[in-house]
């Protein structure tokens, strides 16, 4: 993420353009810097909620959600909660990952091209980044590189990472990632940091965003009025996957079936999905790197009772952290 272009919403005229003529009660599962929120309101939205773990998240909404008044509400949650929030709402936008506020801070331990404590938290509470790398056994640590990151060296790695902590603790981001490219290839020009996917890991793991997706999903259904719509970008192939699985399972009728997801008696579709996946302009792009890799995709949500689908139906990879970590 370049500074020159920080806390900008993508794909956001897609989805405008996909939900309009745009009314009623809003949910922002991520309200981050509030660039979907702020775009939501002034779309037509009378009412639009902010949830996100993030105390930054709700210090700035203090500052630019003033002019709003009562038309918004803020809720320091995670969007896997969002039904306990309300219910009967008439639109959620899910913007997930990590986001570029939280990427440019090097307080918060997210990046490896800038020195911080080594904490990756969305929150202000549960693992930390540093609690993860110095406790977890090598076998965890080399699933949570695999399983999260797609790392084809996680063994390597974690046995590196178990090797220097003996001697001296992580505490800071370049220090971890130091040691990460200490035992890859040189990057060749053009190509990612060595240390991009096992950052990506473990901040995935710090934060189960993949729990947090695939329950998140979930609460989204249930908290959608019929007609209601659902927008979501993801920016990792793994998370479109899910949201592409989930749409499916749930706009589908029953019967078929494949080995992800299996034959399901005849029910109706709680989701209708809207068109394909979309993808950023050149434009776009130009005007936001960030925007590169993301894809939206939206499903309007019908009458029909509320449902589950597993995380292994959405081809997610099961949760690494033990019990005894958490």
């Amino acid at each position: 993420m370049t500074e020159a272009a920080p806390h900008v919403p993508v794909l956001l005229q897609p989805i405008l353009d996909a939900v309009a003529p745009l009314s009623g009660t809003w949910i922002d599962g991520t309200m981050g810097a509030g660039g979907y929120s702020r775009a939501l309101l002034e779309a037509g939205a009378s009412h639009l909620i902010g949830l996100d773990r993030d105390p930054l998240a709700h210090d700035m909404a203090a500052a630019w959600g003033a002019p709003y008044g009562d038309r918004l509400q803020t809720v320091k949650t995670v969007f896997s909660r969002m039904d306990e929030v309300a219910t009967g709402v008439d639109g959620v936008v899910l913007d997930l990952g990590v986001s570029s506020m939280q990427l440019d801070r090097a307080d918060r331990g997210f990046s490896f091209l800038r020195d911080g404590p080594l904490d990756m938290r969305m929150g202000d509470d549960g693992l930390t980044a540093a609690d993860i790398v110095n406790d977890a056994p090598e076998g965890m640590l080399a699933d949570i590189l695999h399983r999260y990151g797609e790392e084809r060296a996680a063994r390597r790695i974690a046995r590196a990472i178990i090797r220097t902590r003996t001697e001296t603790p992580f505490v800071s981001t370049l220090q971890l990632a130091e040691t990460v490219a200490a035992n890859l290839p040189r990057p060749k020009p053009g190509q990612s940091h060595p240390a991009t996917r096992s950052f990506q890991a473990i901040r995935i793991a710090v934060n189960d965003e993949f729990g947090e997706l695939a329950e998140g999903l979930q609460a989204a259904e249930r908290a959608l009025a019929p007609g209601g719509w659902l927008a979501v970008v993801t920016f990792h192939s793994v998370e479109d996957r899910a949201v592409k699985r989930f749409l499916a399972a749930r706009s589908d009728a029953g019967g078929g079936g494949s080995r992800h997801l299996p034959e399901r008696a005849a029910r109706a579709p709680a989701f209708e999905v809207v068109g394909k996946a979309i993808g950023p302009t050149e434009a776009e792009v130009a005007a936001n790197p960030r925007a590169r890799s993301a894809r939206l995709r939206v499903a309007r949500r019908t009458d029909a009772p509320a449902g589950t689908v597993t995380r292994r139906e959405l081809g997610l990879p099961e949760a690494v952290i033990s019990k005894g970590m958490s």
